[in-house]
């Protein structure tokens, strides 16, 4: 199961780390539990070796007679001591490590020269525990309880030949050392932890303030609005950062700029010969030639006109303004019903919009008015959906060849080919309308109803804020 990570840059690095902090920490108490554990088996071990190296030195000194004695006092519920002519360890069988042979001979004596062999056998279970043949009642009991429980045991076995003939045999068994949680190393790692998170969530306020400034204003002129350029603030990185948005925006705001004074110069400047070739065609003597050249430079006065309407809906110096959707869309449609359009109001959502109303306005007005010229009949409506506005336009017309959809957003493609002023425009109509509902940020998009008719879909972003 996937685990969910905090929303925020700074709530994932800050759990990253702790979480890095967590499994360096449990890897260190599972090796210090384990280090732990092999010292308390190497003491039980080298007191087991002592044990066995003493009880050697004190039979070989000692009169056989006292030899059963010997044995008795030294054997316990942990150590089974028994001398017999042939050693209960085999040779290589399991071999012990070899320090407590050292420590054995060391306690001998360097006159010592018997064999001693070793036999440990650590990880033993429950039911892997071999029974001990003449074992005590006491090791007898505590060879039960460790087929009983539940926790691992190891097995040390001894075999040193005496030097008057025979051999020690020894038996020991003891528990692992179960793992205990270290809860002052728990206690360690949540004070450490929570430093860690203070510490960091302080720093990266450093690294993520001027992040969520860049993101606001990346929203922003994603909405067409104009946005103040950034003050580089935070690390290098940051600073650059910073930098190239600032560049960005200065050559974004250029680009359009220039393009807009371009196109509206081309179009004032084009007036002056239209007007004179509208004058000169009036004293032309044939009637018929006459209102041709007339009625063509009307076409082109009207191209004109809408190259420079064009022009001013590219433009960006409306300010921008929050508004209600349904202060914007109700207006406009009781507009339109009293110029005699048959529109319909459907259901609006009540939220908020940053717009420049006016471009709005005029995108809104230029879908609807395609929809009553073409379908004679339009409805609106509009609804919040997934953080946006969408804006729908409907109307009852023939709708639009599928393979022209994508091209009638290009400025002066008409699809009605009569080129006559009563029954469509220049085709700069849903240009205008693509290019404002871009410079918001949105997105436009055409669509046939399957009950017949066209659907204009507009897309915008809501408002981070009500008014």
């Amino acid at each position: 199961m996937r685990l969910p990570l905090p929303c925020t840059l700074r709530g994932q690095i800050i759990l990253l780390i702790v979480a890095a902090l967590a499994a360096a920490q449990a890897l260190t108490l599972w090796l210090f539990i384990d280090q732990r554990a092999l010292a308390v088996r190497s003491a039980l071990a080298l007191e087991a070796a002592d044990r066995a190296g003493n009880i050697a030195r004190l039979l070989e000194d000692a009169p056989g007679t006292l030899h059963t004695e010997i044995l008795q006092a030294a054997s316990s519920a942990l150590v089974q001591f028994s001398v017999g002519t042939a050693p209960t360890v085999a040779p290589n069988d399991h071999p012990g490590p070899p320090w407590i042979a050292e420590r054995i001979r060391l306690l001998l004596g360097p006159d010592h020269a018997g064999a001693i062999r070793i036999e440990m056998r650590r990880g033993l279970t429950a039911g892997q525990i071999p029974a001990m043949p003449n074992a005590s009642p006491a090791m007898m009991q505590m060879h039960q309880e460790m087929n009983a429980g539940s926790m691992s045991a190891t097995e040390l076995n001894l075999s040193i030949a005496l030097k008057g003939g025979g051999w020690l045999n020894m038996t020991s068994r003891f528990h692992d050392p179960p793992y205990h949680w270290v809860w002052s190393e728990a206690a360690t790692f949540a004070v450490t932890a929570a430093l860690l998170a203070a510490v960091l969530w302080l720093a990266l306020a450093r690294l993520v303030r001027p992040l969520q400034g860049l993101a606001r204003a990346a929203d922003r002129l994603g909405r067409g609005e104009n946005v103040e350029p950034i003050d580089p603030a935070g690390p290098e990185e940051m600073r650059r950062l910073a930098a190239a948005f600032n560049e960005m925006q200065a050559r974004l705001h250029r680009f359009v700029s220039e393009r807009t004074r371009l196109l509206g110069a081309v179009g004032h400047d084009l007036r002056s010969p239209l007007t004179a070739l509208r004058v000169r065609a009036e004293m032309v003597d044939d009637d018929e030639t006459r209102v041709r050249m007339i009625a063509t430079i009307g076409e082109m006065q009207e191209m004109v006109e809408a190259t420079l309407a064009f022009a001013r809906g590219m433009a960006t110096t409306e300010p921008v303004e929050t508004i209600r959707l349904p202060k914007f869309i109700c207006p406009l449609v009781e507009e339109l019903r009293e110029a005699g359009g048959d529109v319909t109001l459907g259901e609006v959502a009540d939220v908020p919009l940053r717009i420049r109303r006016n471009a709005l306005r005029r995108a809104a007005r230029n879908l609807i008015e395609n929809a009553l010229r073409y379908g004679h009949r339009a409805t609106v409506m509009a609804r919040s959906e997934a953080g946006s506005v969408v804006i729908v336009i409907e109307d009852e017309g023939p709708g639009i060849p599928a393979e022209s959809i994508a091209r009638v957003f290009d400025p002066f493609v008409r699809l009605e080919t009569s080129r006559s002023r009563e029954t469509g425009g220049v085709g700069l109509g849903l240009s205008i309308a693509r290019t404002i509902v871009l410079a918001h940020g949105g997105d436009i998009g055409l669509e046939n109803r399957e009950e017949g008719g066209l659907r204009a879909v507009v897309r915008l972003p809501l408002a981070a804020t009500s008014p």
